[in-house]
């Protein structure tokens, strides 16, 4: 009956900042950008890394993150082929790693933050326990 996640949406406090970011530096292929206009709605644009897609929604006068953590979705995460030259690629451009890198025996894990400091997980995979 369900066969995958179609796509994740992320509510951007600068469109056009996470738009550049997703796409520049994280890599992401801009599939399309579509104005709306319905209540707050301003414009959407879909964004594909592998077979994975994200909606950025530019939306009228969004309230700020808490800073705690809450229920909800806590962060996307992204696999790297290898953690030292995603740390080093990201490092030019001007993004730190937040948390880790730590190895966790099958994996090394590590976080950064978008634009807002949504929490993106990077994982080097050395072998799938499922």
């Amino acid at each position: 009956m369900f066969k995958r996640i179609d796509h994740v949406e992320i509510l951007p406090g600068n469109f056009e900042k996470s738009v550049a970011f997703y796409q520049n530096v994280l890599e992401f292929r801009l599939l399309s950008r579509k104005p709306v206009n319905t209540g707050p709605l301003k414009e959407i644009a879909y964004l594909q890394l592998g077979d994975t897609v994200i909606e950025l929604m530019h939306v009228k006068n969004l309230t700020p993150m808490s800073s705690s953590m809450t229920v909800g979705c806590r962060a996307i995460a992204l696999e790297v082929e290898s953690m030292e030259g995603a740390i080093n690629y990201l490092r030019g451009h001007g993004v730190y790693i937040t948390w880790g890198p730590v190895d966790l025996g099958t994996s090394i894990r590590a976080e950064i933050k978008d634009p807002d400091g949504l929490a993106i997980e990077l994982r080097e995979w050395r072998h799938k326990s499922w």
